[in-house]
């Protein structure tokens, strides 16, 4: 079966997305677990550059190896720096530096869920870059019912008024990298490989990480037990198999189709939050994963075909 087949056939979507959502939200207690075992602290912003530029450069390093085992080239191929800096920069290099910063600040849970607006970013730049991804009154309101879900989470304990802190700005600023990130792999996966652009982003996004952080702490400044590798190499292998199998369903579905699957990532990341770093579920937090899932639903919702509408959707006929 072809790659375009696998992941154009709904069970093959399912199978990517769920498969790239679950390594996602896995990421989050791993990341907390990280700063904890190399004693990284919330103030030490190279450190936490200088890791996630570790992670990014062996994942791309690691999809390489790959392409080599299955036989494709993995030799430069002329023209398309531009391209792979472009995704690089805000998938990759961008995301992460606010990623990491952020969840310096943040539990595993809170952000696992904030992760879930990068499907409504992803929705609301589609509208201004891809003519058959338009926003509409359905997709508004699914965006404001997720949204939610991100107020509710922070609102302290007993009250009525909101505390949106520097790890929450962070965080929605990756969210929105990323998802802009994920809309210029699309774009560009027409131009090249899915492997060897998801390879060599990750590898200029890693090195400029690497880049920043060491300018300030050096090269090597921890000291890495047996435990501190294992979860580096896991967390690679999260980027490398996360972002190949995401970048495969956006390049051959709509945006729209796809982004309701983004539900699962503070799904996942909360029950493994829970699960590996001990932390507590309240009523909140199951309420705010209730409405950012939701949201994302309500989103991605598909509306019926109108009758003589050639088979259009409700929503496409309105938007026509």
């Amino acid at each position: 079966m072809s790659a375009e087949k696998f992941f154009t056939h709904p069970a093959g979507v399912l199978l990517a997305a769920c498969g790239a959502t679950f390594l996602w939200g896995s990421s989050f207690p791993f990341i907390k677990s990280s700063y904890q075992e190399l004693e990284i602290g919330k103030q030490e912003l190279f450190e936490q550059m200088l890791f996630a530029g570790y992670r990014f450069v062996l994942a791309g390093i690691l999809i390489l190896l790959i392409c080599l085992f299955i036989g494709k080239s993995i030799r430069y191929q002329q023209g398309t720096l531009p391209r792979l800096a472009k995704v690089g920069l805000f998938q990759t290099f961008l995301q992460y530096i606010f990623f990491y910063i952020g969840m310096s600040y943040s539990t595993g849970i809170q952000g696992s869920i904030i992760a879930g607006t990068t499907s409504f970013f992803q929705i609301l730049l589609a509208h201004f870059m891809f003519s058959q991804d338009t926003i509409n009154l359905r997709k508004v309101i699914g965006m404001i019912v997720g949204f939610l879900g991100v107020i509710v989470v922070n609102l302290p304990k007993g009250s009525l008024q909101l505390t949106l802190g520097i790890a929450d700005v962070l965080l929605l600023i990756a969210m929105f990298c990323g998802g802009l990130g994920n809309i210029l792999a699309k774009k560009e996966s027409a131009h090249m490989d899915i492997l060897y652009m998801t390879a060599y982003q990750m590898l200029l996004g890693g090195i400029g990480l690497v880049a920043v952080g060491a300018s300030k702490v050096g090269l090597f400044p921890f000291e890495f037990s047996i435990k501190a590798w294992l979860m580096l190499l896991y967390l690679a292998f999260v980027s490398a198999g996360g972002f190949v199998l995401w970048n495969n369903v956006m390049k051959y579905n709509k945006v729209g189709g796809v982004s309701m699957y983004m539900f699962l990532i503070p799904v996942f990341g909360v029950l493994l939050s829970a699960l590996i770093l001990g932390e507590a579920v309240h009523l909140s937090v199951l309420l705010a994963v209730v409405l950012v899932a939701a949201g994302i639903i309500i989103v991605n919702r598909e509306g019926k075909a109108k009758p003589g509408s050639g088979g259009r959707t409700e929503d496409e006929v309105k938007t026509a």
